[in-house]
């Protein structure tokens, strides 16, 4: 039996009252107004605001409007790849794809040509971008709508995603917050609570609250607490993260909105810091939150700070100001008469395009098999090359989206299973054609798409190129005079459910009877998460591989500009690719209910800041790619590092300034500038992204990484040409979390800093002291 209460309960730190929002920074001026606004309300008003109603929309969540005070209400929508669930809107590359790219001026223009199309759908609210899960579950079912496996690179991107969002008048509720790491059990189902993950204090802030500090210090206007426990106590009722993590220690502005259905209590949720209950909270709030004001056991302070933080995020948005109807092109049903609201802007098309591109990252090539060189009979296999059968104004992609293969491998018309996702003794892929994004409520909805069939038939037909073709059978006739044989094999994973593997033997036995056959196979793969191939990737006549991510819409039309050699691919890991599944140690696989804790599972995190590279760093394993990987069709050469210290920035150990958003202010000052050359030594020119890894010194007491990615740029180097590349490493960037002090400290001794092409490939290195 369980003796210790705080698994059935509450065992975070508790931390109130709930932290006012001052109006800090440029949130001053929607701040005044909004307080101002809250002065008129009644208090049947501010309860209003609290909670999601029903609509003449297809919006997730609405806010109802009140027209005494002529606020129209707001329209929540999904999600971080595009808006869902209507007409006339783009499908853009999933987060994983955004992560490949490694391009931060790519991500901000995503960020913008996306908030567009939700800005004219009458959207409020999008619903993302997306830093939890972080990547720790491995086979996690949501890794895919993320960035990275890797906190600063997730970080950057992620505040990149905000500011192009908001920059156009649209909310980013950056999600899902905290340590959300496994569709396993992340609800309470038939008497067994939310699975519980457990943290501890470091390893919490250098990893899972890093990206949300990033998001918060780029203004988002609104973060979705999750559905899980944190510490054991639900993520929406949980004061230590929501009132002293976020709103006192990143000195967060804006409001926090639950997941749907992630509130599981009333009174607890709205002193732990939640603002907004979504779809609604009937259940909890409403006529129940209103009796908890009049008889004190709510301060109305409470309530007015909720809705306060709604209101000022609306105005922060210039929303008040020329902004469309809320869900004014969101049809509640696609299949009756509607206003047609075209979203899609084709000053975009070339972010689409260019973003779809440099999310693919090509891992091997040898004999110089890509680019194509005017191929003569090119055959193509596999149920990935294709169009899905069906994109239909009711399900959109959804048959195939919210399902992921089937029990008979031979039987590709059966085995969608719905929302639940990968089950028990499916495969973990898509047999029904080519991934564009993953499945759940991040699924995107597009107006278009082509699949790289489509694209590949289109330059066939232009070169006069022979094609075979079989997107069936699982031991298809092979040509063995062709030119190049390419397979397409995808890995599918949605919300609600964890992946069952990180392989499946189908599209193995796949390529290895093609490769039987053909001496150039090019094996592509639409994943939605890390995919091993130590099966096939020893085969000497498997000549390429390509892990082409979810490129969204432009998928064909960027992977054969690849193939044919017209862009030079440039994306580069943002996971590491193990030999054997048991190299990712506890993180393989999500936790389940057992034992004793079987009605209260728990996941205990402790391998603690070893994720990802770093866990193989610190247990010296060898990884078939690592992070950060990634070949061209060039080659690039590093030279001529150079590293300095700002001789007039403070080196003291604990940071001093005031609370700002993102954290005391003086985290960010720059301290060491680090330059480094980058040199084209190939044919062609291409574009290299330069890392840098830390190696932050330690105590006896903390153990810290090998190394750590503390920056990297993204250039385009002209053939013979030499770029230098610039390196500001900040406080935050050179500390680690004391837990005594409650601060980031400065570590005082040597730290060395490597720059190269990955994580493994680091040909320049130096040294600071401090």
């Amino acid at each position: 039996m369980i003796q210790k209460d705080e698994y059935f309960y509450g065992g975070s730190e508790p931390v109130y009252p709930s932290p006012e929002m001052t109006g800090s920074g440029e949130w001053k001026e929607a701040f005044n107004r909004a307080k101002e606004f809250v002065g008129k309300m009644t208090l049947d008003e501010k309860i209003s605001l609290t909670s999601g109603t029903n609509s003449e929309t297809s919006c997730p969540g609405f806010l109802p409007a009140i027209s005494r005070l002529k606020f129209p209400g707001m329209c929540l929508a999904d999600a971080g790849q595009g808006v869902r669930g209507t007409d006339f809107v783009s499908s853009w590359p999933s987060g994983i794809h955004v992560g490949a790219s490694w391009n931060k001026e790519l991500t901000l223009a995503r960020g913008k040509g996306m908030g567009g199309e939700f800005r004219t759908k009458g959207v409020n609210i999008l619903l993302g971008p997306v830093v939890g899960p972080a990547g720790r579950v491995v086979s996690g079912g949501r890794n895919w709508e993320g960035f990275a496996s890797d906190p600063y690179l997730s970080g950057v991107l992620v505040g990149e995603t905000v500011k192009g969002i908001q920059g156009v008048g649209v909310v980013a509720s950056t999600k899902h917050f905290i340590a959300n790491e496994q569709e396993t059990n992340r609800n309470p189902n038939n008497g067994v609570e939310a699975v519980s993950s457990n943290i501890d204090d470091r390893t919490m802030h250098e990893i899972y609250l890093w990206p949300f500090q990033d998001a918060v210090r780029a203004g988002t206007g609104s973060i979705m607490c999750s559905y899980q426990r944190v510490n054991n106590s639900y993520g929406c009722a949980n004061s230590k993260t929501q009132n002293g993590l976020l709103k006192t220690e990143l000195g967060f502005q804006g409001g926090v909105v639950s997941d749907w259905g992630a509130q599981h209590a009333g009174v607890a949720t709205a002193e732990a810091g939640m603002d907004m209950a979504m779809p609604n909270g009937g259940d909890f709030w409403g006529s129940h939150l209103e009796d908890a004001i009049k008889n004190g056991t709510v301060p109305e302070s409470r309530l007015d700070d909720m809705v306060l933080r709604t209101i000022a995020s609306w105005y922060q948005m210039g929303q008040d100001n020329d902004f469309p109807t809320p869900g004014v092109g969101m049809p509640k049903d696609l299949t009756k008469p509607h206003r047609i609201i075209d979203a899609r802007n084709s000053s975009f098309k070339s972010t689409l395009f260019d973003g779809a591109v440099e999310g693919h990252v090509l891992v091997k090539n040898i004999r110089n098999a890509l680019p194509l060189k005017s191929p003569k009979l090119l055959s193509i296999y596999g149920y990935s090359a294709k169009n899905p059968d069906e994109n239909n104004p009711t399900d959109g992609l959804s048959p195939w989206l919210m399902g992921s293969g089937s029990f008979d491998y031979q039987e590709f018309g059966a085995g969608f299973f719905g929302w639940s996702g990968a089950t028990p003794g499916t495969t973990g892929i898509a047999f029904n054609g080519t991934l564009y994004s993953g499945g759940g409520s991040g699924a995107t909805s597009q107006s278009l798409a082509i699949s790289p069939y489509d694209a590949i038939l289109q330059q066939a037909y232009e070169d006069d190129t022979a094609l075979f073709w079989d997107f069936h059978n699982g031991k298809p006739a092979v040509d063995p005079v062709s030119s190049a044989c390419l397979v397409f094999g995808n890995v599918w994973a949605a919300e609600g459910a964890d992946r069952p593997g990180l392989r499946d033997d189908y599209t193995d036995e796949l390529i290895l009877h093609v490769a039987s056959q053909c001496n150039n196979t090019v094996v592509v793969f639409h994943n939605a998460g890390i995919r091993l191939v130590e099966e096939f990737i020893g085969h000497p006549n498997v000549t390429a591989v390509i892990f082409a991510h979810l490129p969204g819409q432009a998928s064909g039309k960027a992977l054969a500009s690849i193939l044919y050699g017209k862009e030079n691919p440039s994306g580069k890991l943002p996971y590491t690719v193990a030999r054997n599944e048991d190299d990712y140690g506890v993180m393989l696989r999500p936790d389940k209910p057992e034992g004793i804790f079987k009605y209260f599972p728990q996941s205990n995190f402790t391998e603690g800041v070893f994720v990802d590279y770093r866990h193989f760093d610190e247990n010296k394993i060898k990884p078939r790619f690592e992070f950060g990987f990634g070949l061209s069709y060039t080659t690039f050469g590093y030279s001529n590092l150079a590293v300095e210290k700002d001789g007039n920035r403070s080196f003291e150990e604990f940071p001093k300034g005031k609370t700002v958003e993102g954290g005391q202010e003086d985290l960010w000052d720059a301290l060491v500038r680090v330059e480094a050359e980058v040199e084209n030594k190939g044919e062609v020119e291409g574009k290299e992204v330069a890392q840098l890894y830390l190696g932050i010194p330690g105590t006896r007491e903390e153990k810290v990484p090998m190394r750590q990615l503390r920056g990297f740029e993204k250039v385009l180097v002209g053939v013979g040409e030499t770029k230098k590349v610039v390196f500001e490493l900040t406080r935050r960037d050179l500390s680690v979390w004391d837990v005594r002090a409650q601060k980031w400290r400065l570590g005082k001794g040597e730290y060395n800093v490597e720059v190269g092409g990955s994580s493994r490939n680091l040909p320049l290195s130096g040294k600071f002291t401090v």
